[in-house]
């Protein structure tokens, strides 16, 4: 840059041009070069800015009104600005570009210059086109790969969905099978204990009947909508009163529901009360479980609590697995809310608000 400046501050001086205006015209030269890397548009301003003033005392016989670094310069702005900025904004440059240069230079070399200019821009556009491509062509790469490896891990975790459900379906299978045969292979089963065997032998068919439902979603290729019939608020007394003759003490507080309850409510209603029933039975063992239901105007509220088994005081770790997540996500999809958590004396309990008419509230 400082051999620039030098060439410039001589080919200024040789016009007779006082001192401070000749280093003021070199430095106004060499100034778009400095900032060309960093703000090209600045640099290109600057530049329009020389163009239209260092022009003064050129030699009649100069094909050029600028000096050659101001000239050489110039194009190499105009180059580096048509590369980086939008088309529309390229348009603008080009023709502010070109009045000073319609306007100082001779008549005999502006076609050629004009043509000059013009080439630069079309070139500069090119690159910036060539740059963009490529940019937008490795961010879908990179989107490509990204689905690829999420795709993957859905086929693994379809695959092992699948899995599980083979061996797991054998053991409910076997458990349902010895449930239903014990009575006749045992001498004097009483009542109750038949009861019982019967009730783990239906509950061992429904959950078969589930996973079977959802190893068909996930080896359906189609998104179609399901037609099994899905549970509701009137399956909620059948499910505690299967619970209870499997040897669960649970109670049930439900009166009847309100007329018009949508059927994704009753369904949330249902699953969330099933999955508190499941937590209340793994994590606090011979606890007395109570399911309460109760339908208000706007909202349907569920809870279920049990009190601390004979082991102690029920545990607090139950966010370790899923249960909580699917509940919550339930009623979070209805615009409701859910909240678990220990009681003060020993126990647990979930509650969920489910509003039914697009509206929170206690109802």
């Amino acid at each position: 840059m400082v051999g620039l400046f030098a060439a410039t501050l001589a080919e200024e001086t040789d016009r007779h041009l006082p001192q401070a205006v000749a280093i003021l015209f070199a430095t106004m030269t060499v100034a778009p070069l400095f900032t060309l890397p960093w703000r090209p548009l600045l640099a290109w301003r600057l530049t329009v800015v020389a163009l239209c003033t260092c022009t003064f005392n050129a030699p009649p016989t100069q094909a050029w009104p600028w000096n050659p670094v101001l000239v050489v310069g110039s194009l190499l702005v105009l180059l580096v600005v048509a590369a980086r900025v939008d088309r529309p904004l390229l348009v603008w440059v080009g023709l502010i570009t070109m009045v000073p240069v319609v306007a100082l230079v001779r008549p005999s070399n502006l076609a050629p210059v004009v043509l000059l200019l013009v080439a630069l821009l079309v070139l500069g556009d090119l690159v910036r086109g060539n740059r963009a491509g490529r940019r937008a062509l490795a961010e879908q790469t990179e989107l490509s790969e990204r689905e690829q490896e999420r795709r993957a891990v859905l086929e693994e975790r379809a695959r092992i969905a699948r899995e599980l459900h083979d061996v797991v379906a054998h053991h409910m299978s076997m458990i349902a099978v010895q449930a239903e045969t014990a009575p006749y292979r045992l001498a004097d089963v009483p009542d109750g204990a038949r009861a019982e065997f019967t009730a783990i032998a239906g509950s061992a068919r429904e959950a078969l009947t589930d996973m079977r439902r959802l190893l068909g979603v996930l080896r359906s290729e189609s998104t179609g909508p399901q037609t099994a019939p899905q549970p509701g608020l009137a399956d909620i007394p059948a499910m505690v009163d299967a619970a209870h003759r499997a040897g669960l003490p649970v109670t049930l507080d439900a009166p009847a529901p309100a007329a018009g309850m949508p059927a994704p409510v009753g369904l949330a209603a249902y699953r969330i009360a099933q999955e508190g029933l499941a937590n209340a039975a793994r994590h606090a063992p011979g606890a007395a479980v109570r399911v309460s239901v109760r339908a208000g105007p706007r909202v349907l509220t569920v809870r279920v609590e049990n009190t601390a088994g004979p082991a102690g005081p029920a545990g607090t770790d139950r966010g370790a697995g899923h249960g909580l997540t699917g509940m919550r996500e339930r009623a979070l999809a209805l615009g409701g809310t859910f909240a678990a958590g220990p009681l003060d004396g020993g126990g647990y309990a979930v509650d969920a608000a489910l509003p039914y008419d697009g509206e929170g509230g206690d109802g």
